[in-house]
């Protein structure tokens, strides 16, 4: 079926292309388009830098001859002080032998008079006797009205050159005036180079249950006359929803590449602008680019910018901008606009905020939801990944993606380019696995910094690490110990690192409370060693009130909050919105139980293992970083391993 739109102006376009066939209308130069409503604007600025320039020219050009009274000229001629002179019916110019002082200060030399009507002096008789010479040319040459006219479009001309400039510039994309004037100047289309792979599904690991929900989305746009035989209809939109980074952008472009369609892509920040109407406009623009090349796929990036629920806002109308542009995008995908055949995918990591009218059926009919990817998932997106990279032979991709749960294919994506970079810097000519494991700590850990520690804050950093670790070793079902180090990184002056062997996607109560020690062993430590706290537990109490805040006011896990969402998510946490304020006094009281109880737990393990803490501080002293295999060795403890 044909989708056409009456031609229409080159819009105004926040949008890239991809896979869009060439235009067929003849090309035009960049600085050739027409600017809408520029016109007048040139026309005014023309006239006014016109009357400028010719009231200049003429003041700068004037004689500058004093007007002299016919009293005075007679006088002068009289005593043979004039020269010369030029008569033009009765005006008169003359030049005089000697100059003479103007009335109002100066002297002057030339002049010009008015010969009165009824004046009877007999003036010729009286020149040829003082031998005053009649010229035939003026004795002050004037420029005429036609230079004057010819000069004063000289800064016309600059004018309409300089306008010329800033419009190409505008429409290339290089900024200028319609910034100002609150139009965004669209950027240069991003077309697929000759011979360019389009993205599809084969570039996209880890998701395959995501995949599997858009193929019948590539079935319909290939073979859309079987569905259409059956009575479907095609879905209007696809809401894919995850954390960043979980590839969402790329699954759109693999669903545009897999089924061969144009793809438009945008920013829905790109939409908004100050001027109320501009977004409509754009959405409309879109949607009809979009209908010309049906079918054809809309990808509209982090919609909850201008999808978020409406009558929220600050505007006491309710009409401002990002409400004309989402309720432009709801009249466009509700099909008033015959819309057919256009497939519009979002992406956000903010779905709970977005408007109901937004995610019915009929406007983004399918909610689809892309998670971090399991083991296997990210030993594939690692391959991907790595396809340009030169690896060693004894690169184990599985080793790596077993201590890398809940990253992303962002995160995937960067640690094999950090390899990649660590490699460059020592001269290999390929990436080995220890290249991969430290670009894995510096992505989590942070980077190394040389900073030169006291001894006696090394030692208690020692210590710290090590009840950190010591408690992760001894505490049944935690994450076990990966590496211990007190050298300096990121922000952390020492460093534990503990992931799972599997990826864990429901946690127990027992988990959550050993985290809890864990977490709480440094301070532990230092208190029992030391019989102090320091500033180094900041984070790790961070990471304690998250994790029982959750377990009391989300979880159901506290007998005297009881078994509801008393704080169903941290925006209304924030504010107190979702409980009385009895409830929230009973959190706080139910939290601190727990923390204080996994407190006293943590200490009373180190005092009990007070031998094993030693030795994991002095091998930290001496060596500075223990691996896994040698911290348990040193500490004493079976490592068990459980992997999926």
């Amino acid at each position: 079926m044909s989708n056409t739109a009456p031609p229409r102006d080159p819009p105004d376009k926040p949008w890239r292309t991809e896979g869009a066939p060439e235009s067929e209308e003849p090309t035009r130069r960049p600085g050739c388009r027409k600017m809408r409503g520029g016109w007048w604007g040139l026309v005014v600025a023309a006239v006014v830098v016109f009357l400028i320039a010719y009231g200049a020219l003429s003041y700068y050009t004037s004689t500058g001859e004093p007007a002299i009274s016919y009293t005075e000229f007679s006088r002068q001629v009289d005593r043979g002080n004039v020269t010369k002179i030029y008569s033009k019916g009765d005006a008169i110019q003359g030049e005089l032998r000697s100059s003479q002082p103007k009335p109002g200060g100066g002297t002057y030399t030339k002049f010009k008079t008015q010969r009165p009507a009824f004046a009877d002096d007999k003036l010729w008789q009286n020149l040829s006797a003082h031998h005053v010479t009649v010229t035939a040319q003026p004795v002050v040459q004037e420029r005429g009205y036609l230079s004057n006219l010819l000069l004063s479009l000289v800064p016309i001309a600059v004018l309409v050159a300089a306008w010329v400039l800033i419009a190409r510039r505008v429409r290339s994309g290089l900024g200028g005036m319609g910034g100002m004037l609150g139009r965004k100047a669209p950027p240069k289309p991003v077309e697929l180079q000759p011979g360019k792979k389009r993205t599809t599904f084969a570039d996209v690991a880890g998701i395959d249950e995501v995949k599997g929900e858009l193929d019948d989305v590539v079935d319909f746009l290939r073979n859309p006359d079987a569905y259409r035989r059956m009575g479907a209809k095609m879905p209007r939109g696809v809401l894919l929803t995850g954390s960043p980074g979980t590839g969402k952008t790329l699954l759109a472009r693999a669903v545009a590449g897999e089924a061969g369609v144009p793809f438009f892509s945008a920013s829905a920040s790109e939409f908004i602008e100050m001027i109320v109407g501009v977004g409509a406009s754009r959405v409309r623009e879109l949607f009809a680019e979009a209908r010309k090349m049906a079918p054809s796929i809309i990808f509209i990036d982090e919609i909850d910018t201008i999808g978020r629920v409406r009558g929220g806002g600050a505007s006491v109308s309710g009409h401002d901008e990002r409400e004309q542009t989402l309720n432009q995008i709801l009249t466009e995908m509700d099909g008033f606009s015959g819309s057919e055949g256009v497939i519009v995918i979002a992406a956000t990591n903010r779905a709970d905020i977005l408007d109901p009218a937004l995610t019915r059926p009929g406007r983004f009919d399918r909610l689809v939801n892309v998670s971090p990817p399991d083991r296997d998932g990210r030993e594939a997106i690692l391959r991907i990944h790595t396809r340009d990279i030169p690896l060693a032979p004894g690169v184990d991709l599985a080793q790596v993606a077993r201590v890398t749960p809940g990253m992303t294919g962002a995160e995937l994506a960067n640690l094999a380019n950090e390899a990649a970079l660590l490699a460059v810097k020592r001269g290999q000519r390929e990436v080995a696995q220890p290249d991969l494991m430290e670009a894995l700590e510096k992505v989590q850990l942070g980077a190394e910094r040389p900073l030169v520690m006291p001894e006696d804050e090394r030692r208690r950093t020692a210590y710290h690490e090590s009840g950190h670790a010591l408690l992760g070793m001894l505490q049944p079902g935690a994450d076990p110990v990966r590496k211990i180090t007190i050298v300096p990184r990121g922000r952390a002056l020492g460093v534990t690192l503990s992931t799972p062997d599997a990826d864990r996607y429901a946690y127990t109560e027992e988990y959550l409370r050993g985290r809890i020690i864990g977490a709480l062993g440094g301070m532990a430590a230092e208190c029992t060693v030391y019989g102090v706290i320091t500033t180094g537990s900041e984070n790790d109490l961070e990471q304690v009130t998250n994790i029982v805040r959750g377990m009391v006011a989300r979880w159901g896990m506290s007998e005297r909050v009881g078994r509801f969402s008393a704080l169903p998510n941290d925006a209304q946490q924030a504010y107190g919105l979702s409980a009385a304020p009895h409830t929230l006094d009973v959190i706080e009281s139910e939290m601190r139980r727990v923390v204080d109880e996994c407190y006293e737990e943590a200490c009373r393990k180190l005092q009990d293992h007070r031998g094993q803490l030693d030795a994991l501080a002095e091998a930290l002293l001496a060596n500075e970083t223990l691996e896994e295999a040698e911290a348990y060795r040193i500490a004493g403890i079976l490592r068990t391993r459980k992997d999926d």
